[in-house]
């Protein structure tokens, strides 16, 4: 009897596999190779008896089934979330959600009917992603991408998947990322993601698995690239996922934690993860395809200006002339396009001007929110500590730990907005220690000039005082004639304080954390100050600068 199962099963296992081997002899695509893939993948094995390599998508759990994490309890604005005051552009919605795979692991191991390869435009890019999907697929995947002879950035070419798992193996080139070039690398990296969805449904693939197409070694920051993935994959399966069945993201170890945390945005997996999301959604989200868009290259073109697009031939008189006297003209209405170019030249209302520093200034957030930023952050120039007497929060800026000529200052700038964005929303005072600072030290004043341009009001009129802690004469005088001159606001909460001493009049010392070597300069020049000698005065100073000298007796008002 057992000898009699046996028998029997290796019997269906055999038409299996020739059902298989006919379905592709069909569609005239059967080789050696693929032959052998039939084999192992039908029957479940690989020579030898060993267990198959290749993982099955249907075994992947998805993304609707996978929990939420627990213990991640937040509190939001009840504006927001409890009167629901705005709809998310991305709901809820649980046939999306079944077709969304995460999956940690070789992309080139997926089972399913294509997989993406990420490369440059020779086609020849030694990347981890490629050199799994060339050794696994076989030296015929070379052969077959010589005929290609190329792919342009943000393009999507395909080939059979030889030896892989996968039927075919769809190829693409992500951008290099330069912050100069930051729309062209956006609109680009978009294009990948789309022509490989456009791909998979005209060739009618039932599953398809994205790898992370932006590679380190093309520079674009992670997060910001995740988020263009899922947007666009998103869109896409809204307008014309029918055909599609799973949509698989493949990452690693490295790239899982920022899928994990950027995919209940666009895939809520419930409508109070939805309501959640909300706030953490950035303010560009692309248009109705997830495509960037640059409002101020909007510009209207109309068949006929002046007149309403008609959709069918067939209108009858009476609806022409029901039409008349309704368009923007007739309505008095401003035209967009006039508007768009007023932007650019500066002349439009305060309140049209705030709107567009507001956007301005949240396109700078999205960033300090994407970009890696920890390089500046191990610099610790800029940090939180206690409050003033009043209350208010203390931000600390160390002069000595920026080293303007060896890092990046547009970096410096979006850890600047990262890090004040919440304190801000309250009162708060800044000190900053100017101590042992060198040239390579001091902040250019374009650099002020455009941080100050750049940062939204609440940074300005929330800032209730400035503390300038061991001044230099040159410095005094450069900052009289920038507050003076370029930001006229500031001039009244600048404050000068030449010992630790007046600035513990304003701040308690158990609220402030000091660096060391300010302590230790202070305590000299303290030492100095009190000699009362006049060498010692002249070591530091001229006599003439003597008057400026404190005699610990001064106390600021606080504000």
């Amino acid at each position: 009897m057992l000898l009699f199962s046996a028998v029997l099963a290796d019997h269906l296992r055999i038409k299996v596999i020739r059902k298989q081997t006919l379905h592709w002899e069909c569609d005239g695509q059967l080789s050696s190779s693929s032959m052998c893939r039939a084999l192992r993948c039908s029957a479940g094995m690989d020579p030898l008896g060993a267990r198959s390599q290749f993982v099955e998508v249907q075994t992947l759990s998805t993304w609707e089934r996978q929990p939420d994490p627990e213990g991640e309890e937040e509190e939001y604005n009840d504006s927001l979330v409890s009167q629901q005051a705005f709809l998310s552009p991305f709901p809820y919605r649980e046939d999306i959600n079944r077709k969304i795979v995460l999956y940690n692991g070789d992309v080139a191991l997926l089972n399913c009917t294509a997989i993406v390869n990420t490369s440059n435009e020779t086609l020849t890019d030694k990347n981890p992603i490629s050199e799994s999907i060339h050794t696994y697929a076989g030296p015929e995947l070379r052969d077959e991408m010589l005929k290609l002879k190329g792919c342009r950035t943000g393009e999507a070419k395909m080939t059979k998947g030889f030896n892989l798992a996968a039927r075919f193996i769809i190829h693409t080139v992500g951008p290099k990322y330069k912050t100069k070039y930051r729309t062209a690398a956006e609109n680009s990296l978009y294009n990948c993601y789309r022509n490989v969805m456009q791909l998979a449904r005209e060739q009618a693939m039932a599953s398809v698995a994205v790898c992370v197409v932006s590679t380190t070694k093309r520079g674009y920051p992670l997060e910001d690239a995740t988020h263009i993935a899922f947007r666009t994959v998103r869109r896409f399966l809204e307008n014309y996922g029918e055909s599609i069945e799973t949509v698989v993201f493949a990452v690693t170890d490295m790239e899982e934690p920022t899928y994990r945390k950027l995919l209940p945005l666009y895939y809520p997996r419930s409508e109070e993860e939805e309501r959640a999301s909300l706030p953490l959604i950035p303010a560009d989200i692309g248009n109705s395809e997830g495509e960037p868009v640059v409002p101020e290259r909007q510009i209207r073109i109309a068949e006929k200006p002046g007149c309403l697009e008609v959709d069918s031939e067939a209108e009858t008189l009476d609806s022409d002339l029901g039409q008349v006297g309704t368009h923007a003209f007739s309505r008095m209405e401003g035209d967009v396009d006039k508007q768009r170019k007023l932007i650019l030249q500066g002349q439009l209302s305060d309140a049209t001007m705030q709107k567009q520093h507001q956007r301005n200034y949240n396109r700078w957030l999205c960033r300090a929110r994407a970009e890696d930023l920890s390089d500046i952050a191990a610099l610790k120039a800029l940090y939180q500590t206690g409050v003033d007497m009043c209350g208010r929060t203390v931000m600390v800026l160390v002069g000595r730990n920026i080293p303007v000529t060896l890092i990046d200052m547009e970096k410096a700038l979006l850890y600047f907005i990262h890090v004040m964005d919440h304190i801000t929303v309250k009162e708060y005072v800044m000190v900053y220690f100017h101590t042992l600072t060198g040239e390579h030290n001091h902040l250019d004043s374009e650099f002020l000039k455009k941080l100050h341009e750049i940062v939204d009001a609440k940074f300005k009129n929330n800032l209730r005082a400035f503390y300038f802690v061991h001044p230099s004469f040159r410095s005094k005088v450069s900052t009289w004639f920038f507050t003076t001159f370029s930001v006229s606001g500031m001039k009244q909460k600048v404050h000068h304080v030449e010992t630790l001493q007046q600035l513990f009049t304003c701040i308690l010392p158990e609220q402030i954390d000091i660096p060391p070597f300010v302590l230790e300069y202070d305590a000299r020049m303290v030492i100095v100050y009190w000699a009362g000698q006049g060498p010692g005065r002249d070591a530091l100073c001229p006599p003439s600068m003597w008057p400026l000298m404190p005699t610990g007796n001064e106390r600021f008002t606080i504000l």
